[in-house]
């Protein structure tokens, strides 16, 4: 499977965001950044959190501490979702099979 990355500075350049803020994700652990020579790219696939990031940091004001803290719940959310849809599947299949 072939990886796309794309350039950090290319990204904030396009859309208006300061290469800081990435560098800060990266120092916090909330973004991947690979360097290549002297340019820093992050995975396509980081795309989607990334964006979720800008938002709430440009146009809701939380700061990285409250992004990492809303990073953890969410994932602890999919957790507790998975574990509710397990139940429901073994329910399902516990009423099917007449147990």
């Amino acid at each position: 499977m072939k990886t796309t990355l794309i350039a950090v500075n290319e990204f904030c350049k396009s859309n208006d965001i300061e290469i800081s803020f990435v560098n800060s994700l990266e120092e916090n652990g909330l973004l991947e950044i690979t360097r290549i020579e002297q340019t820093s790219f992050f995975n396509f696939e980081q795309l989607q959190e990334l964006d979720r990031y800008i938002r709430f940091y440009y146009e809701l004001n939380i700061d990285l501490d409250g992004i990492d803290t809303i990073k953890h719940l969410f994932r602890r959310v999919n957790v507790i979702c998975d574990k509710i849809e397990l139940s429901k599947n073994k329910e399902y299949l516990y009423s099917y099979n007449g147990i």
